[in-house]
């Protein structure tokens, strides 16, 4: 009894946090919106790509008006060429959810990047790096080279597979980061990110994780690409790599930005891109049910399961 008391007192001493993700096309992003009218929230986007500006079509971004007047931070923040990663999210989401909690709301994490909603989660610390950038510049040189992807990885196998198993190949800028983690500290970030994995939060949170049936998925997958291309997707990168994007930024390795790259380049046809974007982004989708299924405490929402958005919401609101 005293020790559930405790508990209790702890849990309301601790803020308030809401995380609503899941894979890629499942429709966090209209459910988001009434979760955050329904509880006083604002949506901080986790997101590798809704970050930069220019970037609308091919990252999926709600546009100001699906917004409906709900606050949304983390999105059009930074220029195509500007870096991001793990580290600066968390010190930007740390930043906004300052300012909700300041105005009395509570904080809605949405979007897909298991590894950035972790990090803001569990504090992760990425401070274990001794500073000395030279043996990350040697793996970006031999990953520019026609065959560096993949030596790189194969890398990566030797010193990490259970790494390897999470970071797809040609996700160069995180296998150089697990390569050169291994290079300063002498053991694999697979074992730093359990052990980072199992700390405890500092927040009040609700971790709900929106899922469907991999046949249902994977036709919405296929019907979104669809759609950004007759939106013009091809039309965006044209004018991404007119302001001087080019293929080895961080910004252009996002799903649908580099396969139409390599169409614009002449390497493929355009059937074959889409092609290649929808079968690398259905991949994507696995690969995120395999991370959510590995954290803890999370609170599974199959839409099998409802009839609806709004009983769906409704399920939240109570487990809120």
């Amino acid at each position: 009894m005293a020790n559930s008391l405790s508990e209790q007192i702890l849990k309301m001493e601790k803020k308030k946090l809401i995380i609503l993700t899941g894979p890629t096309a499942v429709g966090k992003t209209g459910l988001s919106i009434r979760l955050a009218k329904a509880l006083n929230g604002a949506v901080i986007s986790a997101d590798s790509m809704q970050v930069y500006e220019y970037m609308d079509i091919g990252s999926a971004k709600i546009c100001p008006e699906e917004m409906d007047g709900v606050d949304h931070y983390l999105i059009d923040c930074l220029k195509p060429w500007e870096p991001f990663n793990v580290v600066i999210f968390q010190q930007m989401a740390r930043e906004a959810m300052a300012k909700i909690y300041a105005q009395g709301k509570i904080p809605i994490l949405v979007g897909g990047t298991g590894f950035y909603i972790q990090a803001v989660l569990y504090d992760i610390d990425f401070t274990e790096n001794d500073g000395d950038t030279s043996y990350r510049r040697e793996l970006e040189m031999l990953a520019a080279t026609k065959t560096g992807a993949d030596t790189l990885y194969g890398m990566l196998q030797s010193v990490d597979p259970d790494a390897a198993k999470e970071i797809h190949p040609h996700n160069t800028r995180r296998v150089i980061r697990a390569l050169e983690f291994y290079h300063q500290t002498n053991r694999p970030i697979s074992q730093h990110n359990a052990e980072q994995r199992v700390r405890e939060s500092t927040y009040d949170f609700s971790y709900f994780v929106l899922t469907d049936n991999r046949e249902k998925l994977y036709a919405r997958i296929d019907d979104r690409v669809d759609q950004m291309i007759k939106a013009g997707l091809v039309d965006e990168v044209q004018s991404l790599l007119q302001m001087g994007c080019d293929r080895s930024m961080t910004s252009m390795q996002g799903l649908g930005y580099k396969e139409i790259i390599d169409y614009l380049n002449g390497e493929i046809s355009l059937d074959e891109a889409i092609y290649r974007i929808k079968r690398d982004t259905r991949h994507f989708a696995k690969r995120q049910l395999t991370w959510f299924k590995r954290e803890r405490d999370v609170i599974w929402l199959n839409r099998q399961d409802y009839a609806d958005d709004e009983t769906i919401l409704s399920a939240m609101y109570k487990f809120v």
